[in-house]
């Protein structure tokens, strides 16, 4: 794996991502966790523009499906313990500039994505926690909510939110979300407390979600990918809340998902796992994690000749989240925002 590392921004707190189409060209966006901006970048990591200047507080950005220039993003999440006025915006990129509306009050909202299933989009709303007196307070578990995401969102304001109901409750440090599809549809992997939650939207609009419990080992984040090509989805997670343990699990013949490899580095030194993202890169199931604490690295972990390989992508940055992405010229490139140097970075990877 050869690494070519590009940074684009020293963007104070950077965290969340997202790629989005804007004015016919495919760029991506970044925010930051505080009181700082979003920004717009080309795909070769050219500032663009500025979509906000504050409030800040963004976990998480997704596009709008079908549209160009309109995205969806959290707002006013600063830290589990100053979350209470979070909610989620729509930006929708106009001739002079960007407009900001909200599209739902949702205290803690952390993590959150749009799911499509027969046709109908579906977004799913992952709160934190539901209430707190004193920092560091986590007596109120967190809960996800849902609705049919409509395809014109310009009714939606601060007056008129969309609906959230919900879907499920008593979830404590109810933290991580990805995306996966299943049976070709998309579905959503969450991460609580509680254990690692398979949640697939309805079959059509007014049905019930269904909602799997794939391990009741508490999770900070988890994925799902065919890590060895098998046909069966691997788990991977990282455990506990904000924890120090990489672990991935396969399933047994009775269908349980027990642990199969362990990342053999000191837990000392994997401090705060945070970052995450599974997909294929060059050409490979990829799990590409990242944590904040002890030694802040970024690595690949993949799946070759029998057993589980490591490779190092980053040190001592601090990543908080990966984007990737193939360019223009069929190149395989990550985008990690490393939040403890405040450093936005653009990683080109080949063979």
């Amino acid at each position: 794996m050869n690494i070519q590392k590009k940074v684009i921004s020293n963007l104070n707190k950077c965290y969340a991502m997202s790629e989005l189409t804007w004015k016919g060209k495919r760029c991506f966006l970044v925010a930051a966790e505080k009181h700082d901006p979003c920004y717009v970048f080309s795909e070769e990591g050219e500032q663009l523009d500025t979509v906000w200047t504050e409030p800040g507080g963004v976990m998480t950005m997704v596009p709008v499906p079908g549209t160009e220039g309109q995205f969806l993003a959290t707002h006013k999440f600063y830290s589990p313990n100053d979350s209470a006025e979070a909610k989620i915006v729509i930006a929708t990129s106009k001739d002079d500039g960007w407009e900001i509306r909200t599209l739902c009050e949702a205290p803690f909202v952390h993590r959150f994505g749009i799911l499509n299933r027969n046709g109908v989009n579906y977004l799913l709303v992952c709160c934190l926690k539901s209430d707190h007196e004193y920092k560091n307070d986590w007596r109120f578990p967190g809960a996800c909510y849902a609705s049919v995401l409509p395809s014109d969102l310009s009714v939606f304001n601060e007056d008129h939110p969309l609906t959230l109901e919900p879907v499920m409750s008593d979830m404590l440090r109810n933290h991580g979300y990805s995306k996966v599809t299943i049976n070709g549809h998309d579905a959503a992997v969450v991460g609580c407390e509680e254990g690692t939650f398979l949640f697939k939207p309805p079959v059509a609009p007014g049905k019930d979600w269904e909602i799997d419990l794939l391990s009741a080992v508490p999770s900070s984040d988890s994925v799902l990918i065919d890590f060895d090509g098998d046909g069966q989805l691997e788990l991977g997670m990282i455990s506990p809340f904000h924890g120090n343990s990489l672990t991935i699990y396969h399933l047994d013949e009775f269908g349980n998902y027990v642990p199969c490899w362990k990342y053999g580095a000191p837990e000392k030194e994997t401090e705060m796992l945070h970052a995450t993202w599974a997909g294929d890169m060059l050409g490979k199931p990829t799990w590409c994690v990242g944590w904040r604490k002890g030694t802040r690295c970024t690595i690949a972990i993949t799946y070759e000749d029998g057993a589980y390989k490591t490779e190092f992508i980053d040190q001592a940055t601090g990543c908080a989240n990966l984007m990737h992405f193939v360019n223009a010229a069929g190149q395989d490139v990550l985008v990690g925002t490393n939040r403890e140097i405040d450093e936005v970075a653009m990683y080109t990877i080949t063979r």
